[in-house]
Parts: C-alpha cells; structure tokens; sequence
C-alpha cells in the first residue's frame, strides 16, 4: 500500500500580494480606489490638477505588486516623454520591474505591431514612416504625376490635401463629407481630390511608405482582419491604461478596444471639461461612450485640487456648468483662501496691455514672482500682437510658444533624407527630396529617377551604364558615392551622418546662402545627437515618433538676465501652470471664436478653452478684455465680452476698475490704489519699473 502525506492548506493570507508602498497613506481617497481598482473597465474622469499621473503611476506599482506580470501592462500616453516619466517615477517607487511595463505613444505602441507583421497586410519590415511634411511632399508628388499642378482652376496644394485625407483617417470620414465640413470652397472638386487620395494611397503600398495616420490605420485593419494576430496582440495586454483619453481620435478608441479584447482590464483617464483638441482629430464623443464601448464600465473621479485655490475653482466650476454635456464632478482645495478672480473692462486694446505689463512689474517686485511663473493666455497667436509691442517697449523679456521643430527645418530634412534613402533605398518621398538638391535635377526629372532608383532592380545606389545628361550626371555620381560609402562601409551612425554632412555642406552653403551660419550650428546639434543611438533605424524611428525641437534660426541670441514671462495660446498651455496667469482678450468672437457660433458642440469646446486656461493658474488669476476694438477700413466698434464672463456673479468674478493716476502726491498716510499712469506714450511712464 502507497504510503500518505496530506498537503495541508495554505494560509488565506500567503496567497495574498504582500505590497510595499503604502497607498492608502500616499493617495487621497479617490485616488486610492482608481490606483487600487480590480480588473475590468474604468474610466477615471481626473479634473484639473487632482493628481491624475500620480494615480497612474501608484496604478502601474500596484499591478505589478498585485502579481500582473510587467510586461502585460500597457500604458498608453500622446508623448513618448509622458510614458518614461511616469514609468521612472513608478520605479522609483517600487524597483527596477515597473522599467519593463511597455509605456509609448499609441503611434509607437501601433509601430511595434506593425514591424512584426507588416507583411501580412502587404508591406516590407523596414517600411519607412513619414513625417507630416514628408507626407506631403508624397502628395506634391501624386498631385504633380496628374496633372493637377497645372489645373486651371484653383485646387488644394499639398499640405491642404494632406489635411483633408488625414482627416478622413482621423475622423473616420469620406473625402465629401470632409470637403463639406471643412473645406467647403473644394466641394466641386470632390472627383478629382478621391482620385488622388487613392493615388496617395497606391504610392505609399507601392514603395513601403507609412504616414503617421497609417500607423493607427493599418494596426487597427490588421487586428480586425487578422484573428490570430489580434488574439497573440490582445493576450500580451492584460492591462491597458491610457492617459488623456478625452484626447483621443475614433481610431485610438477602437484600438484600445482591440487591444483589451481578452482580458477586458482597461483604465482610460481623461477630463471631458479638458476636451479642446478637435481641429487634431481629438473626438470628445470617445470619453462621453466609454460606458457604452465598454459593458460595466465603472465611473470614478478625481476632485482634490492640487494646483489652484479655491476662489479660481469656483470659477472653473462655475464656468463648466454651462457645457451642454459633461461628467458631473465639483472641484475642491484645501487652500480656501485666495484671492478672487478678476475681470478688467479695459477701455481699449492699448490700455489693457498696459495693465497687463504693469501688473506683472507688481507682482514681479511687490511680491517677488518670478517672470516664468506667470503666463499670459490667448485664444489665437495674433490676440498677443499689441501686447508683444508693448512688452518689447517696457523691455521685459518672454517667450511665446509656438515655432518650427529641429527635424522639420528644411536643411535637417535634407539630411535626414539621405539616411532614409540608405535604410530603405525604394523610399521615393526622400529620393525625391535628396535629388531635387542637385543642379540640373527639376521635378520632372526627379520623378524618372526617383522610378528607376526605388525599383529595386539590381544593388542599391549603382549607377551602371545607365546614360544620364551631362547637366546633373557628375552631382548624380557623387550623390550615389556617398550613399553606397554609408551603406556599405558601416561605421557608427555618427560617423554615417559625418559623411553625408560633408557632402552636404557646399549644398547648404549654396542653398541657404543669406543664414547658413545658423543652419549649420543645427546640424552641429542633429550630429550631436545621433551619438545617443545605436542604428539608423531606432533612430529615424525616434525622429519620426517624438521629433526634435529648438532650432537656432527660431531663437535669438542675447542675454538673459533672468527667465522669461510665458506667453502662449490656451491649446498650448495645456498641462502647465504658473502662479499668475492673465487671460487677455475674452471677447465675443475670439473667444468664443466666431467660426464656433453656429456650432453647439464648437461652442462647448471653446468653453472648455476658457477652462482650461483658467485651471491653469495656482494663486493669481485676471480675465481681461478691450471695450472698444478697431477694425481695419471700418474704424472703432464697441466690442462684446465673452458670453461666457458677461454674467458671472461678482462673487465669483469680481470687477476691477481701472483708473487713470493722478500726477499729484498722496497724502502722508492715505492708501495707494493701484492705478495706471496718465499716458500709455509717456517718456516716463516705466520710469519706476523694474524693467
């Protein structure tokens, strides 16, 4: 007989996760119920400044604490920088486990996919991705083989075509209704501009080419068509979290659909009051049908403000209320204390400046506010025209947001394209691009041999004896030698692009004769920063995903004596914050624009602009607008304020009075107001500021 050994039943408590962080203790409580939630779909609504990356990253530790393997956590962001943050911060948290969740952009994430089975949807693995310009360009290059460069009626250029079909991608549109919703004035055109979205379409299948559409595009038809693969790509995601979900388009919330369909865990975090991104693509639709998308969907909040007092909430709560569709949530602090919001009736467009700058040499002096911690917000980039004058003229330094991107200036895209010639030589975008540098060479020419050169005949970059003309044949030879010499003798990729820039220098010198100084000392920077990447491909992929920002020809050389005031758009604002913060130009038909009057659902997201740019601000907050404005050939009008301020109550809004200072002395003892100088023209106007 067998002898018996009984196992004995382990304890409850030794199958539980035992956790290191204390998250109770660390997380508010409705902090702690979104971090610590179960499995199964959740949408997080996260008001502003109430800690919504902190939950995420207490989110992603305690997965990985819960037993949830870290490579079956996905955390989808729009910035490849947002995702390593948080990752970072989560390790630092927990331990090096929380470095192998996989964090990117969708766009990267949809990348990772597609370099695995590309092919099964009829594309090479070493597709190139093009960048919106790039994209473009292909159009131009679609658009001129038809003939429609030379239409005799007025038709899209490229960047405007471009548009139109990344729209239909983004938007899940047809070309027509695209045309009617936006571009009205090319609805007669619509058989043509089909004609060349398929064409566009076509070329890119034809030489292996992705734009960035295409990146969520082709993900999503492959995990559609393909079961199998939709299945191995689903089971990986075991838990799908996804940041500024109300920033999504329609195809990103079907891929999260896609990408949560086995196991069903997914956590969309996101601010429907924060929704302002619909010129991009962004459909707030996607946050208000999660519950439908997702069957018991579970709804929590986040309303402990971090960032502002209480008086500004009150107005940022105030001011949402009016959205015809929103998530109900009321924002709190503990800062009671505050003061009140104000809004200043400025007489004109010239004096409201003028208290802007004054009252920023107040605070900067009086109450020792840096100049970078205070903001002046507007709806479009020429509402902060007069104030960039008057500013210039008090010489107090800022910087308005906004410019041209390092990888999209013109020379870096020059040579930025002789390396995507070498890793995909059938790329015919940047063939185009390289050969049109060369004397000789025009578009027409350019497209014979773009033909020849991308059609993968025979070794790459070989000249033959192919017969070419003498105008361009010595420049084609040098182009193919220093192509063939990267391609084939290796080398690190900082010596590749040493070699290309060699060969590009009289290129530059000659093309950019009037600035080349300056265009140089970019591509000094690009050199640079190819010694942070091992091959040519992660690093085209990395220009493409996550492109490279300041280039010299957009910043001026000076002196800074301290750093400097802010001044930016709400769009891109949004995510900062400053102590004070001035929202200049709150008038009706700026803000709202006039273009969102007819619109209701416009209207809601110029609301939540206002919003936004007042969620922005932690201690100080003025809404200002001018009461008269001037209008070229029309003379002086009697402007409106903004529907959305005219009838706040002053309880919460309050009034500020402006008022013209006297020349005389106070009178020893008496309380000073803060007035304005007589005269805006005044020699001596700044003679008491600081600057």
């Amino acid at each position: 007989m067998a002898r018996r050994f009984v196992l004995q039943r382990e304890p409850e408590l030794d199958r539980q996760p035992k956790f290191t962080l204390d998250y109770a203790g660390e997380l508010n409580e409705q902090q702690f119920a979104a971090a610590t939630a179960a499995g199964g779909p959740y949408l997080v609504i996260a008001g502003a400044g109430t800690g919504k990356t902190r939950t995420l990253i207490y989110r992603v530790a305690y997965l990985v604490e819960s037993g949830v393997p870290p490579e079956g956590v996905v955390l989808l962001t729009f910035t490849r920088r947002a995702a390593s943050e948080m990752l970072v911060r989560a390790s630092r948290l927990l331990d090096g486990r929380c470095e192998r969740v996989r964090g990117g952009t969708f766009h990267a994430f949809c990348l990772s996919i597609l370099r695995r089975h590309a092919t099964q949807i009829g594309y090479p693995d070493n597709f190139t991705i093009l960048d919106s310009s790039d994209a473009a360009d292909v159009v131009d290059v679609v658009r001129t083989a038809s003939g429609f460069n030379k239409s005799s009626r007025r038709f899209p250029k490229k960047r405007t075509l471009h548009a139109i079909f990344s729209a239909c991608v983004n938007r899940q549109l047809s070309v027509a209704e695209v045309l009617e919703q936006r571009y009205p004035q090319f609805i007669e055109l619509l058989e043509p501009v089909e004609s060349l979205a398929r064409d566009y379409r076509d070329y890119k299948q034809r030489y292996g080419l992705m734009d960035y559409d295409d990146l969520l595009l082709k993900s999503g038809l492959l995990l559609e068509q393909d079961q199998k693969v939709r299945r191995a790509v689903a089971e990986r995601c075991q838990h799908v979290l996804v940041d500024e979900f109300q920033d999504t388009n329609k195809l990103q919330a079907r891929l999260v659909e896609l990408f949560s369909s086995v196991h069903g865990n997914v956590m969309a975090v996101g601010d429907d009051a924060q929704s302002i991104y619909r010129f991009r693509g962004a459909d707030p639709d996607n946050i208000f049908s999660f519950p439908d998308r997702f069957a018991d969907a579970l709804v929590l909040r986040l309303e402990q403000n971090y960032r502002s007092t209480q008086p500004i909430l009150d107005l940022a709560n105030h001011l949402i209320t009016k959205a015809s569709r929103r998530y109900e949530k009321t924002l709190f602090s503990d800062t009671r204390e505050g003061e009140l919001p104000g809004l200043i009736a400025a007489p004109d467009e010239q004096t409201e400046c003028r208290f802007v700058c004054q009252m920023i040499a107040q605070l900067r002096e009086d109450d020792d506010t840096p100049l970078n911690r205070m903001a002046v917000l507007f709806r479009s980039g020429f509402n902060s025209y007069s104030l960039e004058i008057e500013l210039n003229r008090r010489n107090i330094p800022f910087v308005k947001y906004g410019g041209v991107k390092l990888s999209e200036a013109a020379h870096v895209k020059d040579v930025i394209s002789h390396l995507k010639v070498v890793e995909n030589p059938r790329d015919a975008s940047a063939w185009n691009r390289i050969l049109l540098l060369l004397d000789g060479i025009g578009p027409k020419t350019a497209q014979d041999i773009v033909a020849w050169a991308a059609s993968g005949d025979g070794e790459p970059f070989e000249i033959d004896d192919r017969p070419f003309s003498h105008k361009y044949a010595d420049a084609l030879v040098a182009l193919f030698g220093v192509l063939r010499s990267v391609r084939s003798d290796g080398g690190t990729l900082s010596e590749q692009v040493e070699r290309i820039l060699e060969y590009y220098d009289p290129i530059l010198k000659k093309r950019f004769f009037e600035d080349f100084p300056k265009r140089q000392q970019d591509l000094d920077h690009f050199a640079g920063l190819t010694a942070q990447f091992s091959n040519r491909a992660t690093f085209l992929e990395s220009l493409a995903l996550d492109p490279i920002e300041l280039t010299a020809l957009e910043a001026e050389s000076g002196v800074e004596d301290e750093p400097p005031l802010v001044l930016s758009t709400i769009h891109s604002a949004k995510g900062l914050e400053f102590d004070t913060v001035f929202v200049i130009q709150a008038l009706e038909g700026v803000l709202p624009s006039a273009y969102a009057l007819r619109d209701e659902e416009a209207l809601d997201e110029e609301l939540r602009l206002l919003y936004v740019a007042v969620t922005r601000a932690e201690r100080n907050l003025f809404v200002s607008y001018p009461m008269v404005q001037r209008r070229r050939m029309e003379g002086e009008y009697f402007a409106r304020p903004s529907r959305y301020i005219s009838d706040v109550e002053e309880s919460i809004l309050e009034p500020i009075r402006l008022e013209e200072a006297s020349m005389s002395l106070p009178a020893p003892g008496a309380p000073v107001s803060k007035q304005l100088p007589q005269s805006s023209e005044s020699r001596d106007e700044t003679a008491n500021l600081p600057f």
